[in-house]
């Protein structure tokens, strides 16, 4: 087996504030690590202008009728199923959204730490996904070398794919491989090589910017309102109809009527009340307008400016 050196990483470097880690207080040591995380956010913000072009690109991919694929291995590939789970719900997704890890579904929920090192095998999962040039393939990896993650990279820029690598590792080796690098600089972890801690943070908070700007860049909201999500349990309707008053500034009775006349569809009610049309007319203009509420209302005067206020809306 080849020898591979790491040391030349960040995240495998020693954390000069928790060298006597073992013999600090609970309190002196959480302390510690709270600090530490606290430097995540400003890493990220570091490269904003990155994740902004990387969110150009998934929104023009899902446009043009291709998907977003996250790929990893261990926590990495498991921060990438858990954001893609969590986009059905939230966004009414189908499998615009995926998540791939290293070693199968089943390495979710118990470790497979051997599955990251054979390119091949990423190679492999990316086609056995049935990935197109349509498609953007993101890499994750906390350490920036993963051969799985790498491997896939490869393979996705040889069938046409759009690649993006999100590593913990300034000047990462899956950045060489990625059409769009974003690499960060985190720091030691308070544990040596426990990317689980900062690392992991700074991908998730990443992950949740790539899918949300994207949803929202798609017409899966109004204003703020999460006006496409898939009411699939009593939590998630009456949270249905609370998003269809805010939006109209209508009662609790008008938004149960509107949502059950619309098939229980958020933006189509939304649409219904505030145009006082047909559902068959808001189902055609949400058409016409690729999915966005807002688009509804440009050309028309009486919905062009909406305030909240007092807890009603004044329309202008």
């Amino acid at each position: 087996m080849n020898k591979i050196n790491i040391s030349h990483l960040v995240t495998e470097s020693r954390n000069l504030k928790t060298m006597n880690l073992d013999d600090m207080s609970i309190h002196e040591f959480l302390t510690v690590m709270n600090e530490e995380d606290t430097l995540v956010p400003l890493r990220v913000q570091e490269v904003l202008p990155l994740i902004e072009k990387a969110v150009q690109m998934i929104i023009h991919s899902l446009q043009q009728g291709g998907k977003l694929f996250y790929v990893g291995s261990g926590t990495s590939g498991r921060l990438g199923i858990l954001d893609a789970v969590e986009c059905p719900p939230t966004f009414s997704t189908t499998d615009e959204i995926n998540g791939i890890i290293a070693g199968g579904t089943s390495a979710f929920v118990k470790a497979k730490e051997g599955a990251e090192d054979h390119e091949e095998d990423g190679k492999k999962e990316i086609l056995a996904a049935g990935i197109t040039d349509k498609d953007v393939v993101v890499g994750i990896a906390a350490s920036g070398r993963t051969p799985h993650t790498i491997g896939a990279l490869k393979q996705a820029n040889e069938i046409g794919a759009y690649t993006i690598s999100i590593a913990c590792n300034p000047n990462s080796e899956i950045g060489k491989v990625a059409h769009l690098a974003i690499d960060m600089d985190l720091g030691a972890e308070v544990i040596t090589g426990s990317t689980r801690l900062k690392a992991g943070t700074a991908q998730k908070l990443v992950l949740n910017m790539l899918s949300t700007a994207s949803m929202v860049g798609i017409g899966k909201t109004y204003q703020n309102l999460m006006v496409d999500l898939k009411p699939s349990n009593e939590k998630l309707v009456e949270r249905s109809k609370r998003i269809i008053m805010e939006a109209t500034g209508c009662d609790y009775t008008v938004a149960q009527q509107a949502f059950e006349e619309c098939d229980r569809q958020v933006k189509t009610a939304i649409i219904k009340i505030l145009l006082n049309c047909s559902v068959e007319e808001a189902q055609e203009r949400l058409e016409k307008n690729q999915g966005f509420v807002k688009k509804q209302f440009k050309n028309n005067r009486l919905f062009s400016v909406c305030y909240l206020f007092k807890g009603g809306y004044v329309y202008e």
